[in-house]
């Protein structure tokens, strides 16, 4: 008998076989795990680097749709597990009542954060400074990566994930979440206020550059006003890759263990 399904999702610049890890620990601890790409993402990261175009003008709200359509084609609701704009993702779906629980790593801002700080605007000004990155795909540099990604580990290792994971990604996701808070019906927004949705279980890394512990803690604060259960938790010494760099399995394992409080 198939055991709990879970939907990994990943965020910018990430290819989906970075869950690979995550995938087999998953499914040793009787999950029934996938990691499924965003539309148009090639199979392997050397196709998604010389096909950057396949993925060039999707928004956050073709991805979520993307991602709903995998999650109702399941037999049964699953968990769903994002980090970075996948966290994003997974807090919209899970506000659609389309999951049974979900975990957000370091997720990117939703509608109604306003806490942005200058680590935060550096990363995404790999595509916010030239507005026709809005329909194209953006790569960071070896640089930008640790910078963004691999700042809290040493440059080899991080060099080491950039050459493993690293791919283009669309820049429209960014855009619409710069620009979140001044538009009415803005893809970024997320159903804050669902008293009837699964747990959710929000992880920030506390010297995380992409997205600074404050914008996992803004993000919690907006559902106060919601019953469902919200809880946080934070890892004060990882950065924005501890989802795949060489402490990724605390990570998981912590993952794994609020997921069994639950009783899921």
């Amino acid at each position: 008998m198939a055991g709990t399904p879970v939907i990994f999702v990943h965020g910018l610049w990430v290819h989906a076989t970075s869950w690979a890890p995550w995938v087999e620990l998953f499914r040793e601890n009787g999950y029934d795990p996938i990691a499924p790409g965003w539309p148009g993402e090639p199979d392997t990261v050397a196709e998604a680097n010389a096909n950057p175009d396949a993925v060039a003008a999707h928004g956050i709200e073709d991805v979520a749709n993307h991602y709903a359509a995998i999650a109702e084609a399941l037999p049964v609701q699953p968990v769903l597990i994002g980090h970075s704009f996948g966290g994003l993702l997974v807090q919209n779906l899970l506000g659609r009542n389309l999951a049974n629980a979900a975990i957000a790593i370091d997720a990117a801002p939703i509608k109604g954060v306003l806490s942005l700080p200058f680590s935060a605007l550096r990363v995404a000004s790999v595509a916010l400074k030239n507005p026709a990155n809005r329909n194209r795909s953006v790569a960071l540099t070896a640089e930008e990566w640790h910078y963004g990604f691999g700042n809290a580990i040493g440059e080899e290792e991080s060099n080491e994930l950039y050459e493993r994971w690293a791919i283009p990604s669309p820049g429209r996701p960014l855009f619409e979440a710069a620009t979140a808070n001044f538009v009415p019906h803005s893809p970024a927004a997320v159903d804050t206020k669902n008293e009837s949705r699964g747990p959710l279980l929000l992880i920030a890394g506390g010297k995380d550059h992409t997205v600074p512990e404050a914008v996992v803690k803004s993000e919690a604060k907006l559902y106060r006003k919601s019953s469902a259960v919200t809880d946080y938790t934070q890892f004060d010494d990882r950065g924005h890759s501890l989802t795949i760099d060489h402490g990724w399995r605390v990570v998981a394992e912590s993952s794994l263990a609020w997921l069994r409080s639950q009783g899921l």
